[in-house]
């Protein structure tokens, strides 16, 4: 009788609705307000006092609460989630009576369900609501492509603030929790867009948790979104430029033209760099793979073989000289900075898989992990720089022609010999006919070698422009940063595949050599052992009389062969685990 006009919104609302139904534990005004004690919303000892409502209210929408028993509400533990948003926070910790609570939001008693056009907390009206304290944010929501007045009023597809914020856990914009989830938030309406970002240097780095990489907010926007197609976009034609300059300085408007959410079908050069590296990818994989199915048989016909006239060297024996010192220590470079390469490359590439995200803590994030592949990247180029000073000395010293010191019988290079002997390992392998007269190098050696000098190049320029765009796009269009990502990444899972795999097999893997080989640390093989693995070579330098300049007596110490097993064996283990790895992502789909 005192109060109708607030009496006529309770019965309206979903609490006196559910009062007037007789539903068990509906709300009345005395849950509320108390029974005989009842003191102004004023006043900071009642339930109705600002500070209090979250408490009033999560007496019932608590977990397990009365309004959690007998409703479906999606919400079921309104209180605890409010509590940790920015808001009850800002009430509970700061003592700020100017943050949301419950009332400001639900209205105090014309509550009703979200589903309900008149409900403050319609999708349509959320904006409205939130507008009330948010009003400079609602006027940049008002005119961006995703305001709900863009849509007719029956359409509920564009998104509204508790869409992005959600209704009752929101986050500080700067906080890890946000950041951590707002790609994802933007992901859910634009699944194609997010899929896309996923596979740029900027989502994989953001997926494996550095939340510093660009996300969707610092490009399009957080409010004001607008199509690429409007100028005043911030990824629009007026803007894209002193977008992308926030974080890549010093930029020419080439660079604007990476094509950020493209895949190999909306690029020509993308297109055919994509199924260029796949049919490499595929050839290589296929031809030495067979190899190594055809060559297993045999070699354990020849580990057998070699079993039965095996004699344990101890002490001082003649020893072969294969590589040299520098040869040697080269060949440890190669070792550590392709380990460096491959945990820190293939981290990223599968930045989707729960054990990127280990290896990524273990360099100390996203962030160590870079710093660390740029150092393994820097050692490549260095050991490469000085190997190819060492060819140029040896060319001087041996007073030849480049051409011959390239093409020459013991020379690196394929030549018709290689033909011959891959004809003759083929048929030896299917008992066709005996093993072939190898000499100092095996065609698949050779393969191995200049693999190197390929993916020294190939991986080693698109990475440059991968970690200098801003400089590469000076003198190349800003689309070379996509066909360098597409070359770097499937180049580098060619090279991690072949390397701890077909490499492995032919060197360490099988069986008459299992299990390893230990000539490229030790630098000797035992005299007898390579005369019948390289009986060509052997052969010529016996009758060129050259055979005692790489033939010594010494002996090599047990204590550093068992040094070289041990990391040896770690090097096998971690190539061996990065290839299971591989495997179990792509099988997953994560490629």
């Amino acid at each position: 009788n005192c109060h109708v006009e607030v009496a006529d919104k309770y019965f309206n609302s979903g609490h006196g609705k559910a009062f007037l139904e007789k539903k068990a534990d509906a709300p009345f005004c005395t849950d509320c307000h108390g029974k005989h004690i009842i003191k102004s919303r004023y006043d900071d000892t009642s339930p109705t006092y600002r500070a209090n409502i979250p408490e009033n209210c999560g007496k019932c929408h608590k977990k397990d609460g009365r309004a959690v028993k007998h409703t479906t509400l999606m919400e079921v533990d309104a209180l605890k989630d409010y509590s940790a948003s920015v808001h009850g926070r800002g009430l509970n910790d700061k003592g700020l009576l100017a943050s949301a609570v419950c009332t400001d939001c639900h209205t105090s008693h014309n509550i009703l369900h979200e589903s309900d056009p008149m409900s403050s907390v319609h999708p349509e009206n959320i904006p409205t609501t939130c507008s009330k304290c948010h009003k400079s944010i609602f006027e940049e929501y008002s005119k961006s492509d995703h305001s709900i007045s863009q849509g007719d009023s029956t359409s509920l597809k564009y998104p509204t603030c508790a869409n992005c914020h959600t209704a009752h856990t929101i986050s500080d914009i700067d906080k890890d929790k946000f950041m951590s989830e707002v790609t994802f938030q933007c992901g859910s309406c634009h699944k194609k867009l997010a899929e896309t970002y996923k596979e740029t240097y900027h989502g994989k780095a953001y997926v494996l948790g550095y939340l510093k990489a660009a996300r969707c907010s610092d490009c399009h926007g957080a409010h004001n979104i607008l199509k690429v197609s409007n100028p005043e976009s911030m990824v629009g034609i007026k803007n894209i430029y002193n977008t992308c300059a926030k974080c890549h300085s010093g930029i020419d408007v080439e660079f604007t033209n990476y094509l950020t959410h493209a895949t190999h079908n909306d690029n020509p050069a993308m297109y055919w760099t994509f199924w260029g590296m796949t049919s490499l990818l595929l050839g290589v994989f296929g031809i030495f793979g067979l190899h190594t199915l055809l060559w297993i048989p045999r070699s354990i016909i020849e580990a057998r073989k070699k079993k039965k006239h095996h004699v344990e060297i101890s002490g001082e024996a003649k020893y072969f000289r294969r590589f040299t010192s520098s040869q040697r220590t080269t060949h440890i470079f190669v070792i550590l900075s392709f380990i460096l390469l491959a945990l820190t490359g293939m981290t990223l590439k599968f930045a989707h898989m729960e054990w990127a995200r280990v290896i990524a803590k273990i360099f100390g994030g996203v962030h160590g992990a870079g710093i660390v592949h740029r150092i393994g990247a820097v050692i490549t180029f260095g050991y490469f720089a000085y190997h190819l000073y060492s060819l140029i000395k040896t060319m001087f010293k041996q007073r030849i022609s480049p051409i011959k010191f390239v093409f020459g019988k013991n020379s690196l290079w394929f030549n018709k010999q290689d033909i011959t002997d891959f004809i003759g390992t083929v048929k030896w392998f299917l008992g066709k006919g005996p093993r072939p007269y190898y000499g100092r190098w095996t065609y698949w050696e050779k393969f191995d070698y200049l693999a190197v000098f390929w993916g020294v190049a190939i991986i080693g320029f698109s990475g440059l422009i991968l970690w200098l765009p801003e400089l590469f796009t000076q003198f190349f269009p800003g689309w070379i940063i996509n066909v360098a990502q597409i070359i770097h990444s499937d180049e580098a899972l060619l090279a991690v595949g072949f390397i701890f795999t077909i490499h492995f097999f032919n060197t360490h893997l099988r069986p008459e050599a299992f299990p390893m080989d230990t000539v490229i640390f030790t630098g000797h093989v035992p005299e007898e052992e390579y005369k019948a693995d390289r009986p060509r070579e052997y052969e010529e330098l016996e009758k060129s009389g050259k055979l005692n300049n790489v033939v010594v007596t010494k002996e090599i110490s047990p204590s550093w062969i068992k040094f070289v097993k041990t990391m040896g064996y770690i090097f096998l283990s971690l190539g061996i685990l990065m290839v299971i790895l591989i495997v179990y992502s792509l099988v997953s789909g994560h490629y």
